[in-house]
């Protein structure tokens, strides 16, 4: 075995010496000169009070704040509404009802004293609520509403005249308004059927009216000749609006009305039930007067639009056409007082016949 060097520097002891003497001075060096840069440049300096700093901060471009991270580009993206979001509900500042079908009668809406009272007595559809101004003097009329009201249990409300007037859709309310369920019409085959006596049919057809106080004054007078139904186009044709309602003073809560897609297709239908179609027109040869025994069978008057009178295809499907004698300066009257000239004029033929 060779002895071992005893030489200095080559020991273990000596190594470890030499080692911790380079540690202590060079290494101490490197680590306060050289270290220290090194941990600046690393990004293992802190800051002045503490935080950690990265050094990449000073070299990134102020831009790169607006630019996605690559965690935030590559991140599923969150799940989009794409349902439509409803609009805000309505502030409930008047009187409403459930709506009525934009093809049917209408009616929902009820303006002026008698319309309303006469609405309550019928009781043919619900009425939801009454609106009574504050300011109305206490008459027959009012205190009917009032107590028919109370029956029923219809709420009524008390308000300014000025919110009525807000409300309505015609020219007058007369300080009461009254909102109900649409006005139900009823089947053309159900107005052709036989009546009890064996009453024949007396039926008012109304082709193209587009004034609602003209339709209200027909109902009115249809109403007071005891006509068992009233026939309505679906289209270009007015129906009964507030006005209409207003105008027939509560004759549309009695006058069953029959509304019908095509007037021309029910007069035929009417034709061949046996019912006698008679067109009211200025050009006619005969007079309303000189219908003789067709009164006493079923008939029905057909009333043509305002200025226009009879379409060509409605006159087409009369059995006969007749006119009212003018014996003044005009050609003609407003279709509401024909209306009821030729209603009452069969009415008194029919009585007539009886006696």
């Amino acid at each position: 075995m060779k002895p071992r060097d005893s030489r200095p520097g080559k020991g273990p002891r000596s190594g470890a010496t030499s080692s911790n003497k380079r540690s202590a001075a060079g290494g101490s060096s490197r680590g306060a000169a050289g270290g220290s840069s090194r941990g600046a440049a690393s990004g293992n300096s802190r800051s002045a009070g503490g935080k950690r700093v990265d050094p990449r901060d000073a070299r990134r471009d102020p831009r790169d704040a607006k630019r996605p991270t690559r965690d935030a580009k590559y991140a599923p993206r969150a799940a989009v509404n794409t349902k439509r979001s409803r609009p805000p509900a309505r502030e409930n500042t008047g009187p409403r009802a459930p709506r009525p079908d934009q093809h049917g009668l209408g009616g929902s809406q009820i303006e002026g004293r008698q319309a309303v009272r006469e609405l309550l007595i019928a009781q043919r559809r619900k009425t939801f609520e009454i609106w009574v101004s504050n300011d109305l003097d206490e008459n027959d009329v009012i205190n009917d509403i009032l107590a028919l009201a109370a029956d029923q249990r219809v709420p009524v409300r008390r308000v300014p005249r000025k919110e009525i007037e807000k409300e309505a859709r015609s020219e007058a309310p007369q300080g009461v308004l009254a909102m109900a369920a649409p006005i139900p019409d009823v089947e053309l085959g159900d107005l052709l059927a036989p009546r009890k006596g064996n009453v024949p049919a007396f039926l008012v057809a109304i082709d193209g009216v587009t004034d609602p106080g003209n339709l209200g004054a027909i109902l009115r007078s249809c109403d007071g000749a005891g006509v068992h139904g009233v026939i309505l186009p679906r289209h270009r044709a007015v129906h009964i609006t507030p006005t209409a309602a207003k105008s027939a003073a509560g004759a549309a809560e009695y006058v069953p009305m029959c509304v019908v897609g095509g007037l021309p297709t029910a007069l035929k239908q009417m034709k061949d039930a046996g019912v006698w179609i008679v067109g009211l027109s200025d050009a006619a040869d005969k007079n309303i007067f000189q219908i003789g025994d067709l009164t006493s069978e079923p008939i029905c008057l057909v009333l043509g639009a305002e200025g226009a009178g009879l379409s060509r295809l409605v006159k087409e499907r009369c059995d006969l056409l007749v006119s009212i004698p003018m014996g003044g300066s005009l050609s003609s009257l407003n279709v509401s007082a024909a209306a009821a000239l030729a209603t009452y004029e069969v009415v008194r033929s029919r009585v007539a016949k009886t006696k």
